[in-house]
């Protein structure tokens, strides 16, 4: 199956997770969707792939995915209750960080198949981490002002506005933060071997970027729905 018929799975499966989560289970369920997304979010971004004729990393939509449920949150219930929910994805990724770091310290027994794999994947959660929580609570803090800033100066008008505008200049902030710190700065200062090289990370910057859009585009009529099904 191509990369891009499974971008465009993964981003139907994503806003029918954010759906569900909040038809059954209100905005406990957009706080738990967050929470699960921070998580995945930095795990799927190990994985580089082809897409489009461009080099991207993935976690782009599910990343994308967590803008949406705040602004939801934001919408429907405030200011107050988005910043709570990007602080509860700050705290969720940092002790799964640490709880994992801790697991990594234990030694495998010599019937151990899987150490090397959990390794592989966690090993690098450090930088990951670092990178992440620095762009996600920048980003998102910002993401939850500007929202609110332009639903005031709209009068509460144009919500395709201020959902598409805030996740898109917020989403720029993301890049800009994440890709600095993780693909350029650990990687040129602890693993220059590892370095993918400035064209790579170009690429991997406006793809993934340009993917953002595209999924904070799509998710408009998401949007729309949230709002009026909190109505009703």
């Amino acid at each position: 199956m191509p990369n891009e018929l499974l971008w465009v799975i993964l981003l139907a499966a994503s806003y029918a997770g954010i759906i569900l989560a909040y038809k059954f289970f209100g905005k406990i369920g957009l706080f738990t969707w967050v929470t699960v997304s921070v998580i995945i979010a930095n795990i799927q971004v190990l994985k580089t792939i082809e897409l489009f004729g461009y080099v991207t990393a993935l976690g782009n939509i599910i990343y994308g995915s967590i803008f949406l449920a705040t602004d939801i949150i934001n919408e429907n219930y405030g200011k107050k209750e988005a910043k709570k929910a990007v602080w509860l994805g700050f705290f969720v990724l940092l002790m799964v960080t640490i709880l994992m770091q801790i697991l990594l310290q234990f030694a495998p027994h010599e019937s151990d198949y899987m150490s090397e794999h959990i390794q592989a994947i966690f090993g690098l959660f450090m930088p990951i981490l670092i990178a992440s929580l620095t762009a996600y609570l920048i980003s998102q803090s910002f993401d939850v002002w500007f929202y609110q800033k332009i639903k005031a100066y709209t009068k509460d008008k144009h919500l395709w506005l201020r959902n598409n505008l805030s996740t898109m200049i917020s989403q720029l902030v993301d890049n800009l933060i994440f890709t600095g710190i993780f693909f350029v700065g650990y990687f040129m200062m602890f693993e220059p071997e590892g370095f993918l090289g400035w064209p790579v990370i170009t690429s991997i910057f406006f793809t993934s970027y340009v993917m953002k859009w595209i999924v904070a585009i799509v998710d408009t009529p998401v949007m729309y729905w949230a709002k009026r099904m909190k109505k009703e």
